[in-house]
């Protein structure tokens, strides 16, 4: 099935310890619709700005994603991000942030993208996330994200978008801000109060729990030995979890373990390079393979 994301697409300057990548292409959208196409088809749905390389447009056109709802607006510029990583990566310095077209008003939706039954609202504010999904009145499986921002300032839009959705998709620093709450299984339980019938929580270099009404479920990330640039990993988890639950058309218990170690392996690969030089080696028989591992490696007597 059709798997649609909208969320934000832009130019970054990432710093790490094994370099500097100046603006490369980046944002919540393009990481999710790369990681997504691995599995199934994506509508992307976003807006950038005159400015927009049109270069960047190249990494698309050898994956399954429709660009019909890409908007690029005039006398606008593009939303970009400077981050820097030291030590072990594991949280990104933020030293720059322009909004620019990400300020003014949201993308479109196209009338051909109406009757997409599977949804991901990326990153972006509590409110724009519920108007968009008013577009889209045949979605079936619907799941968002959300960040440390939207929590501290719009805390109660975002409980109302999350009443709307089926599941979540947040790390465990923002489950923790978002509820109060210290242990990861009791602030998924909380949210699920809220109204998704699941919460994916990320932990980074730790992996992964999924919490549903019944049970729960953790699994360790993929252990890469070269992490280069964590930037768009939580998103590409996204993607590969999201992709594959569209790509089976089902979300019972067992689909939801599988999806949730599909996207575990796909982020596994976005770290490996700067951008999306890393992700664009995944497909699906090296996604495989790294699955086998990963099943090695948790499994005991």
């Amino acid at each position: 099935m059709t798997l649609l994301v909208t969320g934000s697409i832009g130019i970054d300057t990432v710093h790490t310890p094994h370099g500097t990548a100046e603006d490369v292409l980046g944002g919540s959208a393009v990481y999710f619709s790369l990681a997504a196409s691995v599995f199934t088809n994506v509508r992307l749905v976003g807006v950038v700005g005159e400015d927009f390389p049109e270069h960047h447009f190249d990494i698309f056109k050898h994956r399954p994603i429709d660009l019909a709802g890409m908007e690029i607006r005039k006398g606008s510029r593009t939303f970009r991000w400077q981050g820097r990583y030291d030590g072990d990566m594991s949280v990104a310095q933020t030293l720059r942030t322009d909004l620019n077209v990400l300020g003014e008003a949201g993308p479109r939706i196209p009338p051909s993208f109406a009757d997409s039954e599977y949804v991901f609202l990326a990153n972006t504010h509590p409110v724009l996330q519920r108007e968009l999904l008013a577009r889209l009145p045949k979605a079936r499986l619907i799941v968002a994200d959300t960040m440390n921002l939207w929590i501290e300032t719009t805390r109660d839009d975002l409980i109302k978008t999350l009443s709307q959705v089926h599941g979540v998709v947040l790390n465990d620093a923002e489950a923790r801000m978002l509820t109060g709450s210290t242990h990861l299984i009791e602030a998924g339980r909380k949210i699920l109060q809220w109204g998704p019938r699941f919460v994916a929580i990320k932990k980074g270099e730790h992996g992964a729990v999924m919490v549903t009404r019944d049970e729960f479920f953790v699994l360790p990330a993929y252990p890469t030995l070269h992490v280069i640039d964590p930037t768009g990993a939580g998103d590409s988890f996204a993607g590969g979890m999201l992709g594959y639950l569209a790509s089976v058309g089902r979300t019972d218990s067992h689909d939801l373990r599988a999806a949730m170690a599909r996207g575990i392996v796909t982020a596994s690969f976005t770290i490996e390079g700067f951008s999306y030089t890393g992700l664009i080696r995944a497909n699906r028989d090296a996604i495989e393979q790294r699955l086998n591992e990963l099943r090695r490696h948790v499994h005991f007597d």
